[in-house]
């Protein structure tokens, strides 16, 4: 299990989830922050601080946003798992859920 982030963050990536993360497993989109599931160690730290309430233990993602856990991991297929966001930089596409919210 891991955490989630969903629907609410898209278009907002305030960060305060990133400052907060001991691992450094929130990487950035085009549009809203994905927790790597691999990195995460389901510490929690990031859920507290979302100012959107964004962050969810993946096995609580509400049910009209749970096509959010698959976005989260399906972002990292090409890029496996670097060891850290912050010597990356933002990922070059968001997910097709994501993309295509308006």
């Amino acid at each position: 299990m891991t955490y989630v982030i969903a629907q609410p963050c898209v278009d907002v990536k305030d960060k305060a989830c990133v400052e907060e993360c001991p691992v450094d497993c929130i990487y950035e989109g085009e549009r809203m922050l994905y927790i790597h599931p691999e990195e995460c160690v389901d510490c929690g730290a990031c859920e507290p601080v979302c100012p959107v309430e964004a962050i969810f233990y993946e096995a609580d993602v509400p049910d009209d946003w749970a096509a959010y856990t698959v976005a989260n991991a399906s972002v990292f297929i090409a890029l496996g798992s670097p060891g850290g966001a912050s010597g990356t930089g933002p990922l070059p596409a968001d997910a097709p859920v994501v993309a295509a919210h308006q």
